[in-house]
C-alpha cells in the first residue's frame, strides 16, 4: 500500500469516528424534517401475535415478545416487563454476549482498576444496580420466567413473518420486537494496523478483559482520541503506572463539550499525573514489531510513539445490523422511530443508541449514546407497549464521567452536564476546588456543567436546564464561587 494510501485511510477512519461521535450527541445533531408517520395505538404488537404457528417450528418458547441485544436497554426493559407482570413465559432477550445484561459505563471506569485498587466485576455491576435497583443475574431472569439466548446474534429478520435468524440457524418468532442492538466501536483499518495484537477497543467485558490482560505486560500505552473513553481509560492507566499518551486531531479534550478554558484545567490534571497530550495530531499508522505485536504509533508528521498498547477510543456506529428495512435515519444515523420509540413498522421497535427520536424540548431529531438514555428509553418504550400510556418521550440531554476513583489517587474527578451547550458560555471556579460552566443563550440558561459537586447541587443541574431560566449574566460572570453562581441562576427559576 502506498503511503498516499495509507493517509488516506487513517484521515477517512478518523472523519468518520468523528462523525459518529457528533452524530451519537442529542446537543450536535442536525435537525431533519420533523418525522411524518401515521398514529399507532402503544399497545401494537400484542394483538397481532399469531400463534397458529405448530410449536415445533420455532426455537424460541417466548414469542410474545422479543428483545434484540444484550446491553443496558435490554436489562431495564426487561425489569418493566417484570414490573407489569408481562415477562413470565412470554420474553426472550436474543444477545451476542455471554453475560446477562449490565451497565456499560462499569468498563472504562471501575472495571480497569489494577487487582489490588478494588476494581468493579460481575455480578458487581449486572442491571439494574447503576440506578439503585435490583441485581438482575442470569438466574433473575431464569427465575422470572425470561428466556435469554447469550452469543448468538441476530443475523437476519422476515418482516412479513414475523421471524428472526440467529447466527447458529436458530429460527425465532415473535410478536412484538425491540431493537436495542446499540452501538459498535469505530475501527482503525487492518491495512494501517487497527487489528494488530496490542491494539485494543472496548465495547464489552471481553474487551475490557483484553485489555486488563495486555496492561498487566505493558509499560507504554498509547490511547487514541480525546473523548469519553480516552479520558476514562487514560485516567485508569494511571493508577497502573503505564507510560501513557493520549493522541487526538482536536485542539482541546472532548471538543464537543468542553470549552477551551475548561478542557485546559483537565489537560493540566491529568499532566500533574503524568499523562502526555498529543494535540492536533493525525495517525498514519499503527506499526509492529518483529512478533507483529504493536510497537509504536507513526503521526503524519513522521514522528512516532513508541507504545506496546494501545486503545482506539474513536467512537461508535450504531448496530443497525440486519433491521436496515426497519427505517433509517441518514442524518443522525440509527432506526428511525417516533416518540414511543415505533418504527414505521408495526410491532416493531427501537431503543437506546441505536435509535433516532424526536427530541422534544429542542424541536429535533437526534440519537444519543449515553446510559441514562439507554436506562429511560427502556422504561419508556416498554410501558408504550404493555399499557395505555400516550405521553411523548421528553428526555433531557445528560452526560457526566467520573474518574481517578481508584484508592490512592490524589483527587477523584466528577463531572455531570445537563441540557444544550450553546450561546456564550460563563464559566466560575478554579477547578480546585471545584468549577462550573453555564451556557447562555438570547438571556436564557440553556445548559449547565459542574465538576466535584455536593449532591444538592448535582440535584439542582437538570431542574436548571429544563426550565431555562432568564439569569443575569453580569452577575453570572461576576460571581466569586460556584455556590454564588448557583444561587444566582436557581433565583432565576
Amino acid at each position: 500500500m502506498s503511503p498516499a494510501a495509507a493517509r488516506f485511510s487513517s484521515r477517512k477512519a478518523m472523519a468518520s469516528a468523528s462523525a459518529s461521535l457528533k452524530h451519537g450527541l442529542s446537543l450536535w445533531c442536525p435537525e431533519p424534517p420533523a418525522l411524518r408517520r401515521a398514529p399507532q395505538r402503544s399497545s401494537i404488537g400484542l394483538g397481532s401475535f399469531r400463534r397458529s404457528y405448530a410449536a415445533a417450528a420455532f426455537d424460541n418458547e417466548n414469542r410474545e415478545f422479543v428483545i434484540v441485544g444484550g446491553g443496558n436497554s435490554a436489562g431495564y426493559a426487561a425489569r418493566t416487563f417484570v414490573e407489569h407482570g408481562m415477562a413470565d413465559g412470554r420474553l426472550c432477550i436474543v444477545s451476542k454476549e455471554a453475560h446477562a445484561p449490565y451497565e456499560r459505563p462499569a468498563l472504562t471506569k471501575g472495571y480497569l482498576f489494577p487487582l489490588d485498587k478494588k476494581p468493579a466485576r460481575l455480578p458487581g455491576f449486572h442491571t439494574c444496580v447503576g440506578s439503585g435497583g435490583e441485581r438482575q443475574t442470569a438466574e433473575w431472569y431464569k427465575e422470572k420466567g425470561i428466556e435469554m439466548l447469550y452469543e448468538d446474534p441476530v443475523t437476519s429478520i422476515d418482516i412479513d413473518k414475523q421471524t428472526l435468524t440467529t447466527d447458529s440457524g436458530k429460527l425465532l418468532k415473535y410478536g412484538s420486537l425491540i431493537i436495542a442492538t446499540g452501538c459498535t466501536a469505530s475501527r482503525f483499518p487492518e491495512k494501517i494496523g487497527g487489528n494488530l495484537p496490542g491494539v485494543h477497543y472496548i465495547r464489552d467485558v471481553a474487551d475490557a478483559n483484553s485489555l486488563i490482560s495486555s496492561w498487566e505486560k505493558a509499560k507504554k500505552l498509547v490511547v487514541v482520541g480525546g473523548g469519553y473513553i480516552g479520558m476514562e481509560v487514560a485516567a485508569a492507566a494511571v493508577a497502573w503506572k503505564l507510560d501513557t499518551t493520549i493522541i487526538f486531531p482536536e485542539n482541546h479534550l472532548l471538543q464537543r463539550l468542553f470549552t477551551p478554558s475548561l478542557a485546559q484545567r483537565y489537560e493540566e490534571f491529568y499532566k500533574d499525573n503524568g499523562v502526555k497530550f498529543m494535540k492536533g495530531a493525525s495517525i498514519k499508522h499503527l506499526e509492529a514489531g518483529s512478533d507483529g505485536h504493536v510497537c509504536s504509533v507513526k503521526l503524519e508528521d513522521g514522528s512516532m510513539i513508541e507504545a506496546d498498547a494501545v486503545v482506539i477510543g474513536i467512537g461508535a456506529k450504531p448496530a443497525v445490523g440486519p433491521f436496515e428495512r426497519v427505517g433509517l435515519n441518514s442524518s443522525v444515523g440509527g432506526i428511525q422511530v417516533d416518540s414511543q420509540f415505533r418504527t414505521k413498522i408495526p410491532g416493531i421497535f427501537a431503543i437506546g443508541d441505536v435509535a433516532a427520536f424526536p427530541l422534544k424540548m429542542y424541536d429535533r431529531i437526534a440519537r444519543v449514546e449515553h446510559v441514562d438514555h439507554a436506562r429511560r428509553s427502556a422504561q419508556h418504550c416498554a410501558k408504550s407497549i404493555l399499557t395505555a400510556q400516550t405521553h411523548i418521550y421528553d428526555y433531557l440531554p445528560y452526560f457526566y464521567s467520573r474518574v481517578f476513583e481508584y484508592e490512592g489517587s490524589p483527587r477523584k474527578l466528577w463531572w455531570q452536564f445537563f441540557g444544550d451547550n450553546v450561546g456564550e458560555a460563563i464559566e466560575v471556579g478554579s477547578f480546585d476546588p471545584k468549577i462550573a460552566t453555564f451556557w447562555v443563550d438570547s438571556g436564557k440558561l440553556k445548559g449547565v456543567l459542574l465538576e466535584s459537586g455536593n449532591p444538592e447541587e448535582f440535584q439542582l443541574l437538570p431542574k436548571l436546564a429544563r426550565s431555562q431560566p432568564t439569569v443575569d449574566t453580569t452577575k453570572l460572570r461576576n460571581a466569586s464561587s460556584v455556590e454564588e453562581a448557583l444561587e444566582i441562576v436557581q433565583q432565576s427559576l
